[in-house]
């Protein structure tokens, strides 16, 4: 999971409700979700849409754990970009919101997809996702788990890196890890007593540091961060809550992490920090990895 957002193509940021000229006005039945539940971007959409209940009024289109085109990308979404973008050079990255009227892209960019299902879509429980007054704090949350969690996390798992450059990158994550429980020891939720968009963005974190950035840590610094009582015992709530483990595909985030990470890189700390609720995960099937996919390591 980078630090950032990938970088959606210009034309490929469209907005529903937001320019008329566009004519992508709020529709029900008529926009599509691509997601891929092992992707942490596609896994915050797909919680926001259960959270929303747009199951009848949004479908969701599942695409593979693992990518199955040969630039990284997945075959089902390439019909969807060439009719969006011409001779579009990229993988068919997930995820996608589509529109079905045009057979065309509306974006691929999450946090327009996340504001514009809970603007045009999520009727009252929109406003309980993102309370009024409550977006400065939404955002800070989000810049604590993309750097000072995720992005440190993978600095501090980098085989290649120094011991310096280690040792700070783990000290950051800590301190970000320590700033969520601190605020979890007193209430909740992270931003109060309600569930909110922060609290998605924060459960869809630990989940990557557990199943994916993990691997490439050492045990000591993996049993630094599990001295964190508070927000372990809350991720594991959440875990349990419909919404989020209704999505919880342990084995699929497994077969993407090794699909392309092995060697001294992913033989960091084998034992899981949390058990995520084992019994509610997707078990979807899985096809067999291609050994020419194993190679390199990006951490997300």
């Amino acid at each position: 999971m980078p630090a950032t957002y990938p970088t959606a193509v210009p034309s490929l940021r469209g907005r529903i409700g937001r320019d008329a000229r566009s004519g992508y006005h709020a529709a029900p039945h008529r926009y599509r979700l691509h997601l891929a539940l092992t992707c942490p971007y596609c896994l915050r959409i797909a919680i926001t849409h259960s959270l929303l209940g747009l199951d009848g009024v949004l479908p969701v289109e599942p695409l593979p754990a693992v990518p199955d085109g040969p630039d990284g990308g997945h075959l089902a979404l390439r019909p969807l970009y060439e009719a969006s973008a011409h001779r579009y050079p990229g993988p068919a990255a997930a995820p996608v919101l589509s529109d079905d009227w045009t057979g065309r892209i509306v974006t691929t960019h999450t946090p327009d997809i996340l504001s514009d299902l809970v603007r045009h879509f999520g009727g009252s429980l929109g406003a309980t996702l993102h309370p009024p007054g409550s977006q400065d704090a939404v955002h800070a949350v989000e810049r604590l788990c993309e750097r000072d969690i995720t992005a440190a996390a993978q600095q501090a798992g980098k085989a290649d890196s120094d011991h310096g450059t280690r040792d700070r990158a783990l000290e950051t994550l800590l301190q970000g890890l320590g700033s969520a429980e601190r605020a979890l020891a007193r209430r909740p939720y992270v931003l109060g007593d309600r569930l909110t968009a922060a609290d998605v963005q924060l459960w869809v974190t630990l989940l990557q540091l557990d199943t994916v950035h993990r691997w490439h840590l050492d045990a000591g610094a993996v049993h630094r961060i599990t001295g964190h009582p508070h927000l372990w015992a809350y991720a594991r709530r959440l875990a349990e809550h419909p919404a989020f483990a209704a999505h919880l595909d342990l084995d699929g985030i497994a077969l993407r992490h090794h699909a392309h990470c092995r060697g001294r890189e992913a033989a960091g700390a084998a034992v899981r920090i949390l058990d995520w609720a084992p019994e509610h995960t997707v078990r979807a099937p899985h096809r067999p990895l291609d050994p020419v996919r194993r190679a390199g390591c990006p951490q997300g």
